[in-house]
């Protein structure tokens, strides 16, 4: 597998940093995000589409609007890798 660093949320905390990669050998996007578990936002969800048991739900914030939109449009660039760990603030 080939992951192309997409992008990440602009002014990432330590943690709780949303991305997102494209893999270059099947064209999938991935997305890194906070998981939904609220039972009330699932059912939410399941209304409309099934959850599989491999599944999962995840958001991300308004923000990576631009970042997803390159992933699908294919102009992020390809082979970039991510910022790696994120330093702590003391």
């Amino acid at each position: 597998m080939r992951l192309s660093f997409v992008g990440i949320t602009p002014d990432t905390p330590d943690s709780q940093c949303p991305a997102v990669f494209v893999d270059e050998d099947t064209g999938e996007i991935w997305f890194q995000g906070e998981t939904v578990t609220d039972p009330a936002e699932l059912a939410e969800v399941a209304r409309h589409s099934p959850i599989g048991a491999s599944e999962s739900v995840v958001k991300l914030p308004p923000v990576m609007r631009a970042i997803v939109m390159e992933a699908v449009n294919g102009t992020y660039e390809r082979g970039r890798q991510g910022p790696g760990p994120h330093p702590r603030r003391d």
